[in-house]
């Protein structure tokens, strides 16, 4: 485990694995073992760097967060890492992978339904509020329920409980109830802006049976990118990477490899 410094001070720890062009994991509201099926798919050939975001596993904390402090964090692992990354983020780090974008140098751009609410969806959001309710009550996994049930089931299942029986980082992910909802708090300021002034290449990937807000999230995204290719996984949710981690890999390492188009250099 590495560490690194943010701008005000927190220390920011960081897996590395492999060796090659490095590629920079971001993980959403989950742990950074939420890369684990993924970072073997790319190790041989790369240096895969994982950072654990502030406040969870290895990472340092503080009393305040905000977007702004979180694009702080990849930057100063950006900064870590020899070469130009590329940046690929889930969820929550989907939208700190676009927002690094736009500041930091970057290879090419990667996310998996980033955590950008749009529309009335957006005007109405308050999972934040609402999951530190049941907190206040006492109840901390049953905010996590709520959490689960509505960013990654886009609050429609049948069997939540059953589900979760099932789902590897249940019931670990509960000791980051807090965590989660100040990343929400984050994500329900956020304004997508017309524009993303991002010059790298970038790929946003998405699910037909996400959930219906992230799906209409990564739309806007992909309108406001100047240089954006969409791809949408037929039967995948919000999981992707984890749920189809060949098909997702495979896309990416694709994109990853394809070189910039030759520009004429006007002599003609």
């Amino acid at each position: 485990m590495q560490t690194v410094t943010s701008a005000d001070g927190t220390s920011i720890a960081f897996e590395r694995h492999g060796e090659g062009p490095p590629v920079i994991l971001l993980h959403g509201g989950s742990s950074p073992e939420y890369w684990k099926p993924i970072v073997p798919r790319f190790a041989d050939d790369h240096t895969v760097i994982v950072p654990h975001r502030r406040g969870v596993g290895e990472s340092g904390d503080s009393a305040e967060y905000s977007l702004d402090r979180g694009v702080e964090d990849v930057r100063a692992v950006i900064d870590a890492v020899d070469g130009s990354p590329v940046l690929f983020g889930h969820s929550f780090g989907g939208l700190l992978a676009v927002e690094t974008a736009r500041t930091a140098s970057v290879e090419k751009l990667v996310a998996y339904e980033p955590a950008v609410l749009v529309g009335e969806y957006r005007r109405q959001a308050d999972l934040a509020s609402r999951m530190q309710a049941r907190i206040d009550n006492g109840d901390r996994r049953r905010a996590m329920k709520f959490y689960v049930r509505e960013v990654i089931h886009g609050g429609d299942i049948d069997d939540l409980d059953g589900w979760l029986a099932e789902w590897p980082p249940w019931p670990d992910i509960v000791a980051l109830t807090e965590n989660v909802v100040r990343i929400n708090r984050a994500i329900e300021r956020y304004r997508l802006p017309e524009s993303l002034d991002v010059d790298a290449p970038s790929l946003l990937l998405t699910g037909t049976e996400g959930p219906p807000h992230l799906r209409d999230g990564i739309r806007a995204v992909d309108e406001a990118l100047p240089d954006g290719e969409f791809v949408e996984f037929e039967g995948v949710g919000h999981g992707g990477p984890t749920e189809a981690p060949d098909r997702v890999t495979a896309q990416v390492r694709s994109f990853i490899d394809e070189k910039a188009a030759s520009v004429p250099n006007g002599d003609d």
